[in-house]
């Protein structure tokens, strides 16, 4: 998996991708401690509309962003954005109001809504090779799984010896060398962006429009459902389960959440092996399906009234939440890069970015209220339910034919266009096999029903790949 990082465009991307992770990660742990300085007993609230902030910033902001990116260069949009982050961390060890708080977070969420998905998109330029990619996504994964493990802890032990307040510049410092590695990378020339037409809003949801249209995205947006529905019972009741439900000792806290990552990690580090041999729709759905299984569990857990089997056990299931979560999350990037074109990558990774987040503004929010009022079960129960309709409403969306890499021909392409490669002269075009895209090369009307193949088992141009 490592092998990907020969590459310097990617490696350089990688690290500054790595280093504001933990400058974010330290900013997390600074910004709680400033709450309570701030508010004291409701600290809880005031992170708790932070989050709402975050939330609602990534939602709004990210889709814009997907509007106006092909008027800014990438490189000037990444290092921009590290840049008003590192200039809003350095402003908050200064604030003494609850106000001025949610008005930085909201600055700070903004810029990461416009980098993340910009760099998303920057990483199928860099890295071709379907394989490369896949490895790449990989390594984001654990990346982020990694971070929410290892930046506590590095808090935790710099906590020791200074006051919170320096976090803060260790974020600035984080956010800084991103931008610095961003500038050193040599990133690709981008395509031409597309001519739009409409206005401000036609342009800014043209993403947006892009996953209602194609069938697998229509099913990834119930995949990112479902996925938020568990992410939600774990980072929010957690601290719940095991503090009061179990009656375990405030460290117990980070060993659950470490079983989450933990079982997020390995099937990480598994998948590049695993998808050459199976596609995505199987390891996605799989996954997906997974998760009410892993919510039932989770059930009888909560309903059961005492044991000390209840601990091992609420490691396992939180260690199979991250593993199926990672099989859902882990291959997205595979799913959108096959589904847009090169010119529309941007617009579609902020759509994903936006409407994904989107999906956790409305589970975070109920795991924490119904757990208050209703109890775990209640809260389990729920969240449960969501997700196994998200995840059986994402099979019938997702076409079984999708994963079919039957022969297709292409006729009016000249001899070597840069999607014929590996291709075979034919009577009246060039044949090869690939799974269904969706480009111009390939969709006659992005909601039509295939034909019927033939016996010959080809499709033409004329064919619509929906």
């Amino acid at each position: 998996m490592l092998s990907v990082l020969r590459n310097r465009a990617y490696r350089h991307l990688f690290t500054a991708q790595v280093i504001a992770l933990v400058g974010t990660g330290l900013a997390t742990v600074a910004l709680a401690l400033l709450a309570y300085d701030i508010a004291g007993p409701r600290a809880g609230s005031v992170l708790g509309t932070a989050l709402a902030i975050k939330m609602v910033a990534y939602v709004a902001i990210a889709q814009a962003i997907g509007a106006l990116a092909h008027r800014i260069p990438r490189r000037a949009l990444m290092v921009g954005s590290d840049l008003t982050r590192a200039a809003v961390a350095l402003s908050l060890p200064f604030v003494d109001q609850v106000w001025q708080v949610y008005v930085l977070i909201f600055a700070l969420q903004a810029a990461s809504a416009a980098f993340t998905p910009t760099f998303q998109a920057v990483i199928p330029d860099v890295l071709p090779k379907e394989r490369d990619y896949t490895q790449a996504l990989s390594l984001s994964r654990l990346a982020y799984d990694l971070e929410s493990l290892f930046s506590p802890a590095l808090a935790a032990a710099l906590l020791t010896f200074m006051t919170y307040n320096w976090l803060f510049l260790g974020t600035v410092g984080g956010f800084l060398a991103s931008a610095a590695l961003v500038v050193s990378a040599v990133l690709p020339k981008p395509a031409p962006a597309p001519a739009r037409t409409g206005g401000a809003y036609a342009k800014a949801t043209a993403g947006s429009r892009l996953f209602f249209r194609i069938p697998r995205l229509r099913a990834l947006l119930c995949l990112n459902l479902a996925v938020a529905a568990a992410s939600a019972l774990v980072t929010v009741n957690t601290v719940i389960y095991v503090r009061d439900h179990l009656s375990r000792s405030t460290g117990d806290v980070a060993f659950a959440l470490g079983a989450y990552g933990a079982g997020s990690m390995l099937v990480a580090l598994l998948l590049p092996r695993i998808l050459d041999r199976l596609a995505d729709r199987t390891v996605m759905l799989t996954g997906a399906l997974l998760l009410p299984v892993v919510f039932a569990a989770v059930g009888l857990i909560t309903a059961a009234s005492g044991g000390d089997w209840r601990w091992p056990a609420l490691l396992g299931t939180w260690a199979a939440f991250g593993a199926a979560c990672s099989m859902v999350l882990t291959p997205t990037g595979r799913l959108i890069r096959r589904s847009a074109p090169p010119e529309e990558r941007t617009p579609a990774f902020a759509a994903q970015f936006s409407l994904s987040h989107a999906a956790w503004l409305i589970t975070y929010p109920l795991a924490g209220w119904v757990g208050a009022s209703a109890g775990l079960l209640s809260a389990a129960v729920a969240l449960g339910a969501i997700g196994l309709t998200a995840a059986v409403t994402a099979v019938r969306l997702w076409p079984a034919w999708d994963t079919d890499d039957s022969l297709r021909v292409h006729t009016g392409l000249a001899a070597g266009h840069r999607h014929l490669e590996g291709a075979v002269k034919v009577p009246g075009g060039w044949r090869h096999s690939h799974v269904p895209a969706c480009d111009q090369l390939h969709l006659a009307g992005a909601s039509a029903v295939p034909r019927q193949q033939g016996q010959s088992g080809q499709r033409s141009d004329q064919d619509a790949a929906w």
